[in-house]
């Protein structure tokens, strides 16, 4: 009777123990929903919290084709598309760090990679960061008490020019939400 006890109590605590990790990968996981100028739905951003930084997938449509320069911004909103999306204020930068991923005084917390739009507007694509974290654990959080937005610019991002590596003016949004 002890054995099946003990291993009932096993069998209980790895049970615990995957329901918990379980339990923390969905705590990890946001989403944002990207609209354009006119306010339409155009896709989403999925993103995962790993143990070094955060993983970024990206589907898209109605895009201009061509590559487009994304950033994180400061604040979660979205509201104002007619505006162009100037109350998500600036990118990631809690050290003032200089704008581009190719700059040696960079790159600010909110710089990512380029996009590119095919010819039919749509564009998918993955990107890892270790600049930003979902919680807060060793990098700026996104899902703080602003939050943040995944904005899509009009042109490419040269990775150097201030402040936004000369990608012109915001074209999509998206508030990343928790899941």
């Amino acid at each position: 009777m002890l054995k099946r006890g003990i291993a009932f109590a096993c069998a209980l605590a790895v049970l615990m123990g995957t329901m918990s990790m379980i339990t923390d990968a969905a705590a990890q996981t946001a989403r944002a929903e990207f609209k354009d100028r006119q306010g339409r739905a155009i896709g989403h951003a999925d993103l995962t919290q790993g143990p070094n930084g955060v993983l970024i997938y990206l589907e898209l449509r109605d895009l201009p084709p061509g590559p487009h320069g994304v950033h994180i911004h400061n604040v979660g909103t979205c509201d104002d598309h007619a505006e162009g999306f100037q109350a998500s204020k600036g990118h990631i930068n809690p050290g003032s760090k200089a704008h581009g991923l190719l700059n040696p005084r960079g790159p600010d917390n909110g710089d990512l990679p380029n996009i590119f739009a095919a010819g039919d507007g749509t564009a998918r694509a993955e990107m890892f960061t270790t600049l930003v974290s979902l919680d807060g654990n060793g990098s700026p959080a996104l899902l703080d008490s602003d939050g943040a937005a995944i904005l899509i610019h009009e042109n490419r991002d040269d990775h150097m020019a201030q402040p936004i590596g000369g990608a012109g003016a915001r074209i999509a949004c998206g508030v990343i939400s928790a899941r």
